[in-house]
This record gives structure tokens, sequence and C-alpha cells, in this order.
């Protein structure tokens, strides 16, 4: 189904080669890629980019902090459309007032920045961007990891808040020009086969390995003209899960339908590449071979055909039980063995159609003519449906499609990526739920192992969620079922977004006042970076990687996202429920440093590199997460920041699982410290690490760290530690102690000199 090549190819009129008339550096800028990212590029350096976006967007749980940083660094105005979307704290019931009144904080912002404000259920994040925002051609920065519009012909971009607040403050994207993989498609899907299918296998074949890791996805091919508008959007918005950077597809037809149907046509035009053009790398995908898929807890990457997934259940679903046993030890138990049936079918206990993946009106539509052929019944299993935005759940009232679904057992809910992270239906203890959102990540579906309460996720088509709904529960291919569709024409309503939106770009009011609730509070005061840094283990973990809902929990946790402190306290509470505690124990010891004095455990580890007396003074202590390859999933900044707010000021690891939660660490004053791969990292929670001179260090470039780790039975053993290719712009930012430091002392440097 999925095939890499992890050389250099061409692709010469729409056909890939290894030889070409033009030179690998001459046919590399016909890529689609190159181009957009070239126009967009401020440098005047092909190689060094610094991107200036098209438009930003954010939700709920990222645009409190992303204008409150702006607003310390000297925000007046946004400079480009940037909407704010209430998707993921809409559910205004838990956490008393919290939730609503950052719904009431943004839309002060859109009126005083002259911003977009689309209110609670009216659409998810991704979908407004496509109905709204996405353009042929532009470039769009997101707060949330699935930034994806590529099937639309937008590269966008998904990234921790502070780089937005770059782009509010009319600075820049800075990255090196990424390579480009080319993804070509051939064939065509047969019936029952969706969107997610291809996604999970495309993760499955490119996740671990990192095949595509920061590099950007160009789809082409004679497959994409196979492909409906949404099937497309389908897979686009889940290449987040394969940590590519970006995605971009050539256009046709369809995509320009999508434009005219949504009142847009001059935003459509056709993008292919050049006649030759070259790229890193390959993938190539047959859809006519693709089967119906999960993808197993914990991750979209585990990923299986459904039907070698039914034959091999038992062993399968054991080794499952063994990753949660090894994670979560004695804390909670997960029986899903249990699910096998004697005759070796497996039953799921919910189905979950929703958000920027599922919740697309094609997925919902075939859903619902699937469903038809059985019903969801009136046992345990129970199927919710929650359409991607209001336009779209209005056109499916419209002709029948959601009567359908209630009619046969299906529940219709409003527009809310809650399931994918936590805040939705959460599963009973020991549920098997298949969801066809973005992630199935340990505890993203709102289970508390702390509490003895632990469930799993599997992902699946909307197609296959459907056809098991209709089979009682058990897990069924789609491609099993014999049924009918015929697939309805949508037909977009604009009027329901004027009515409740607040298009207030171009329109600020700086007179405006914002309205604050009380659980909305600023950044505690952040500190530059010292002479030296000592830093104490306070949480290491082995895992082969550690997502951000590991860093900091989703679900129950986003009502806090407003109140760095009160957030922080959550920081590891899943993963290693000690390390709040140590940290602020750490930053305790660390404040009474500052105040002049000598806490026993600074002095017990500075005597044993030195004179403890005359380090103290010029040495920062703080805590340190050591992991072997964190930062895969969301993009939200509260991973970094949380460990910045507990007094953390460096994270050790073999690499990052994604340039946005290492961006997001650099731009909190986190260190970035990496490890040669042979070296063994043998230390635990407790020792400490220290690296002299790391201020110089930093500021004069280099990227090799000498450190020494002190054991807590006072042995000592020689570290090397690497912080490679620091821009000068990231290096700043990390001896002033953070991005806002940073820009407050740029507005002092500009006051001054007037």
């Amino acid at each position: 189904m999925v095939k890499l090549t992890d050389t250099g190819v061409f692709l010469v009129d729409g056909k890939p080669t290894a030889t070409a008339p033009l030179t690998a550096d001459e046919a590399r800028k016909n890529t689609i890629a190159y181009s957009i990212l070239q126009a967009h590029n401020t440098s005047g350096d092909a190689d060094k980019l610094q991107l200036r976006f098209d438009a930003m967007l954010s939700h709920d749980i990222t645009y409190v902090g992303i204008i409150q940083t702006a607003r310390a660094s000297g925000l007046t105005e946004f400079p480009m459309p940037y909407a704010m979307t209430n998707c993921h704290n809409s559910l205004c019931a838990v956490g008393g007032t919290i939730n609503e009144d950052d719904h009431v904080f943004g839309l002060s912002a859109a009126k005083k920045y002259g911003g977009i404000y689309v209110p609670a259920n009216q659409s998810v994040i991704h979908s407004f961007a496509r109905e709204e925002m996405a353009k042929c051609g532009a470039m769009i920065l997101g707060s949330d990891s699935h930034t994806r519009y590529g099937a639309l012909g937008t590269m966008a971009v998904g990234e921790g808040g502070p780089e937005l607040v770059k782009q509010l403050l009319k600075n820049t994207y800075d990255i090196n020009r990424p390579e480009v993989v080319l993804v070509y498609l051939t064939g065509k899907p047969k019936k029952g086969i969706g969107p997610h299918d291809v996604a999970i296998a495309l993760v499955g074949a490119t996740f671990e390995s990192g095949f595509v890791k920061n590099r950007v996805l160009e789809f082409v091919g004679p497959g994409v003209k196979e492909l409906p508008i949404d099937f497309r959007n389908g897979i686009d918005v889940m290449t987040t899960e394969t940590t590519c950077l970006s995605s971009i597809w050539e256009t046709d037809e369809v995509v320009a339908e999508h434009y005219r149907a949504h009142g847009r046509p001059d935003d459509y035009r056709e993008l292919k590449p050049g006649r030759v053009a070259y790229y890193d790398r390959m993938v190539e995908i047959d859809l006519s071979k693709m089967e119906s898929m999960i993808a197993l807890p914990f991750h979209p990457s585990r990923a299986y055909t459904i039907h070698y997934f039914n034959e091999h259940a038992k062993d399968l679903l054991a080794e499952v039980e063994a990753e949660a046993k090894a994670k979560f030890g004695e804390k909670a138990s997960l029986d899903l063995v249990s699910k096998v049936r004697p005759d070796g079918r497996v039953m799921a206990d919910q189905g979950i159609i929703a958000g920027c993946a599922g919740g697309m009106f094609d997925s919902i539509d075939e859903a619902a003519s699937i469903l038809k052929t059985g019903n969801v019944g009136n046992s345990y299993f129970s199927l919710s449906v929650y359409p991607t935005s209001v336009p779209v759940s209005l056109e499916l009232t419209r002709i029948g499609v959601s009567a359908e679904l209630l009619a046969n057992g299906a529940v219709i809910k409003p527009s809310f990526c809650g399931p994918c992270f936590g805040a939705g239906d959460v599963p009973a203890n020991n549920g098997l739920s298949l969801r066809h959102t973005t992630r199935n990540f340990p505890n993203r579906e709102g289970s508390k192992p702390g509490e003895g309460q632990l469930s799993g996720v599997a992902l699946m088509d909307a197609r296959s969620i459907a056809a098991t709904a209709a089979n009682g529960g058990i897990i069924t291919a789609a491609t099993d079922l014999d049924y009918t569709h015929e697939a309805h024409t949508y037909h977009y309503d604009r009027s329901v977004y004027e009515k409740r939106c607040y298009f207030g770009f171009g329109k600020a009011d700086k007179d405006a006042d914002l309205i604050f609730g009380p659980n909305i509070t600023d950044w505690p005061k952040m500190y530059e970076l010292a002479d030296n840094l000592l830093v104490e283990l306070a949480a290491v973990i082995h895992d082969p990687v550690t997502t951000t809902d590991e860093l900091i929990p989703s679900g129950e946790t986003s009502s806090y996202r407003s109140n760095p402190l009160r957030l922080s306290e959550f920081a590891l509470s899943r993963r290693v429920p000690q390390y709040v505690g140590r940290s602020k124990a750490v930053a305790a010891d660390e404040q009474k440093r500052r105040n002049g004095e000598m806490p026993e455990k600074l002095h017990f580890a500075l005597s044993l590199v030195g004179n403890a007396e005359e380090l103290a003074p010029l040495t920062q202590f703080g805590s340190c997460v050591f992991a072997n390859r964190p930062g895969d999933g969301s993009a939200r900044e509260q991973a970094a920041s949380c460990q910045k707010v507990l007094g953390g000021f460096a994270n050790i690891c073999y690499e990052f699982a994604t340039k946005r939660y290492r961006s997001n660490c650099i731009n909190w004053g986190i260190l970035p410290f990496t490890l040669d791969g042979d070296t063994p990292f043998t230390y635990a929670e407790g020792d400490f690490v220290f690296v002299p001179h790391v201020r110089e260090k930093i500021a004069k470039g280099e990227e090799c760290f000498p450190a020494t780790v002190i054991r807590a039975d006072g042995a000592t053993e020689a570290l090397t530690l690497y912080v490679k290719g620091l821009t000068e712009n990231e290096k700043e930012i990390i001896l002033r102690g953070c991005l806002m430091n940073y820009y407050a002392a740029q507005a002092q440097k500009a006051a001054f000199s007037k």
C-alpha cells in the first residue's frame, strides 16, 4: 500500500524517475513547496528562511496566553487576519465560569486588536480555516499541531504560541529550508475506504523511522484526481502524525469547486510542480490497494489492517496491555483481551466520529448510509457524531442525514474538539473506544490512571466505525459490508457565520477594554540565563517517545490554560506525579540562592565541581526533564511553559520528537540539550548536571557543552551535551530567559535610542 524511497527522485512530466535533464539543485526549485516558501521568505537567502504568514488561527486553550504574551511585548494591533475559535473549552460547565471567561476575553481582544472571533460550537478550528481562510499559494500559522490545509493549496504550520506572538509583533518564523518529500498517489480507493485508512497507513509507514520528520510533504500523481476534497483534507490533517513540518497538494478542478462553493472563487489558482522537479525522498501510495485500517492504542502509527487485527486480536491487545503496565505500573490496569469473543471477533464499547479529521461532511454522509444496514443497538456500544461546523451540521440536517443517524441510534453533538483530547465522551474504565479523530495517545481520551481509571482508543475511519455500529459493536471493516451510498453534494451556507462570528480584521478599537476573568493571570517573572547552570533531574523517562500529553495533560487541565501557576500543577501528573513537588523544591532553593542564602543541596552539588561559595552567585539552579524523544503530538506551548513556571531550565534528550516542541522550549528559555546517540543516560531523579560557562557558550554559538553529572551519592561523571543549530534570535531568547524578556529588552533599546 505504501512504499518508501529514501533517496532523491525527479518528477518529470508528472512521473517519478531517477534521471532528468536538470540538476537536483535546479529542479528542487520547481516544487510547489519551494515556490510558496520563497514567496513568503523575507531573508533574501533561499536556504535560511524568515517567513511571514498570511493569516493565523488559535483556539480557546491557546489564544489567551498568546495575547497576554504579545500584549506584554508591545502588541497594538493584529497585523494579519487572526481567527480565535472556541472549540476546545466550549464545555463551559466545566471549571465554573472559567471557560466562558476566556471566551469573553477572546471577543474583547478581537474588538481591541482587530481579530476574528468564532463563538463556541460554531466550528472546530481547522474547519473554519478550510471554509474561510485557506487560499491557494498562501501560508497559515496555527497554535494547534493539526494546522494543515495543504489539500486546499495552503501551506500551513502548527506551532507553539510564542511563534504566533512573533508574527503578531511583525517578526518572522525562522527555519532552514526544509527538504521536500514527494507523496505520489496512484489508483482509486475502493468502496468502504476513507481518508483515515490512507492516513493511518501513511503514519504507520513513516513515523517510527522519522522518514518525513520536519520535511514538507508534497502530494501529486494521478491518484489525486480520484479523491473528493473532504477525502484529501482527511488525509492531509493527519500528516501531522508523521512529524512532517507541513504539506501541500497539487490543485485541480475539485479544489476550484471547493472555493466556488464557499463563495471565494478568486482564492483558487492552479498549483503543480514544474515540468522537472526534484524531491529529497518519495512516498508512493497505491490507493487501489488500501484496506480498512485500525491504529491501536497508544499511537496513530500502531497501524494494522482491520482484517489482520481481527485475526490476531488477542496477541495485539495483549501487547497494548503490556505497554500500559510498563507505563503506569500498579496505578491502573488495562484489560482489553476480554473484548475478544469466543468466536474471535472483537467487541468495542464506543464509536466517535468527530473533529477536524472525522467530522467532515462526506464522512458523516457515508457513515449514515452504512448505519442504515443495522443500528447501534441497546447494549454497551454507543455512537456519537460531531459535525465539524454549524454549516456542515446545517446541511446534514437539511438533506436528512442527521435524521437517519438519529433514527439508527447515533447521537448528534455540536462542533467540538473534546473527544480528541479527553474532554468529551470519555469511555468507561477498560473501555475500548473507536474514533475517527486525530490521536489515541495514552489518557488522551480522558482516563486518569492515577485514580485507577484507564481505557484505550483505536483510530478507525468513520466508514468502518459505522460498519461496527451497524454490527452491534463488533469491529468490522467497512469494505466487508454491502451497502448503498449516493454521495450528496455539499452546499455551504455562510449566513450562520455572518450572524454569529465577529469579523474584525482591520477594525481595531484601541480604546476598547480587555475583559479579564479571575483565572486569567500574567506570567511570573522570568530571569536571564546565568553564567553557569546546575539542574536537578526531576523526571527521567526512558519511553521511546514522550508526548506533549504526558508533559502537560489535556482534558481536565484545559480550564487552567490561562492561569500559568495553576496549570503548572498538572505538569507530568499522569507520567511522573512526583515531578511537580520535586521541581517546586528546586525552585524554592533557587529563590533562596537569589536572596543570598546557600541551600544545603546547592552547596553539596557545587562543592563537588569547585568552590561552592564562589560558584553560587554565578550559577542558576533549576529542574530538568530527561526523555529519550520528547514532544510528539500537540503544539501547545504549555508543555514547556509549565516546566519553566516550576523552575525548569533544561531538557536533555537524544532528539526532540518535533521541531515545534524544541521551539517551545527555546521560547521559554529552556536549554534544549541533546546527547550523542551512543551516550547511555543512566542517571536518576535527584542527580545533578552542572554545565559551566553556559551563557558564554550560547552567546558564542558553541554547540558542544562539557558537563559534570553529580550523583546523589556524591560520585561525579563527565557528560557531553549539545545545543545545535540555534539561530541568532534563538540565542538571544535563551540568554534573556524567555521570549517575553527578549521583546521587553528590544522595547527598552528602542525607547533608549529615542
